[in-house]
């Protein structure tokens, strides 16, 4: 299994920053892609950023030329930095991390991965 810890949320003002974390953790997987998702409360949870294992990039159109999403592939982390941060930015943040792991100890099978981390709060506010 993998395990998805985020961090770096907090209370930020408005035209703020802050830089998100996400480390993966875990045997035997491999993350294709990893991703930013939010979600406010009688929300669905949107797409914020996401980045594939050859570093291609997608964002949401209300994040684009403020959030930067990157990787570090050694390390299994994903990182957003969020500049000039607005009011309507706040929300809970999730890490997505998608790709395949092995199950089972003495005859292994290969899954597809679809891993969440527990969420980090973003609150923009003055």
């Amino acid at each position: 299994q993998v395990q998805l810890v985020e961090s770096g949320g907090g209370l930020v003002q408005p035209g703020g920053s802050l830089k998100l974390s996400c480390a993966a953790s875990g045997s035997r997987f491999s993350i294709n892609a990893m991703g930013w998702y939010r979600q406010t409360p009688g929300k669905q949870r949107e797409l914020v950023a996401a980045i594939t294992s050859g570093g291609i990039t997608n964002y949401a159109d209300s994040v684009k030329d403020r959030f930067t999403i990157s990787r570090d592939y050694i390390k299994n982390t994903v990182y957003l930095q969020m500049n000039s941060l607005k009011p309507e930015d706040t929300a809970v943040y999730y890490c997505n991390a998608e790709g395949t792991y092995y199950s089972g100890t003495y005859n292994p099978v290969l899954r597809a991965l679809d891993a969440w981390g527990q969420g980090t709060l973003v609150t923009v506010s003055s």
